[in-house]
């Protein structure tokens, strides 16, 4: 079930502050859930040994928190639990040209997650993970094969609070200077969009196996974030 759009504004933070263009930014819980929702993949910012990384991963959101998993071996999952991080969504709608080189540029959704995040364990965890994929594919996870012992151990699991966040967005025509626009140029805005292609079966699919309603039927605009669940928290 989606949850309800909330009408709450986050508090600003020195950190969430928008001090260029802000009336692009919002702080209301609707629009940041919205863009974060609205894609699989984000990137997250954390210090390793005092230098600055930045790592793609996939998230998912269930109620007012935010939720990426990885390799317990891995260096970003270890440090993200022992620091603030920077969870980063961004999504690219179109490129805008204008008649001078200055003025080019883009519009987008974008959204920023600051925090310390907390491992998830135990059964939470299992949720947790079954979440993120029925977010994706409802009604997959019943057909799987369960996590064993061993792949669960091998995973960690980090929650975030979407406690302190912004979202900006640039949408529209091209912004020209007055006495640019009778110049002989062409200016406009190229649209762009992620879409769903043809699936590609695995060969070592059985003949037997239909193609399930949540492949043939998959839109990735469709996602949409599971309910908030006291349990993950």
């Amino acid at each position: 079930m989606q949850n309800p759009k909330p009408s709450r504004k986050l508090k600003q933070t020195p950190l969430t502050r928008l001090r260029r263009a802000p009336k692009r930014g919002s702080f209301a819980e609707a629009d940041i859930y919205a863009i974060l929702d609205a894609t699989p993949m984000c990137h997250v910012g954390y210090q390793l040994d005092n230098q600055p990384v930045v790592m793609p991963t996939c998230h998912w959101r269930v109620g007012d928190r935010l939720y990426w998993h990885g390799s317990r071996l891995s260096r970003t999952m270890q440090r993200s639990a022992e620091q603030q991080v920077c969870v980063t969504v961004t999504l690219l709608d179109g490129l805008v040209l204008t008649r001078s080189a200055f003025h080019h540029s883009a519009n987008y959704r974008s959204a920023l997650v600051f925090g310390e995040p907390e491992v998830v364990g135990g059964g939470a965890k299992l949720e947790a993970l079954e979440h993120f994929i029925e977010g994706l594919f409802p009604g997959r996870w019943a057909t799987l094969r369960p996590p064993s012992r061993k792949e669960m151990n091998a995973t960690t699991v980090l929650s975030l609070p979407i406690s302190q966040a912004s979202a900006k967005v640039r949408q529209g025509p091209p912004v020209d200077l007055e006495d640019d626009l009778d110049l002989p140029i062409w200016a406009g805005v190229i649209p762009l969009q992620m879409e769903t292609q043809a699936v590609q079966p695995c060969a070592h699919n059985q003949k037997h196996v239909p193609l399930p309603d949540h492949v043939s039927d998959y839109q990735f605009a469709g996602r949409v974030a599971a309910s908030a669940d006291p349990a993950l928290e």
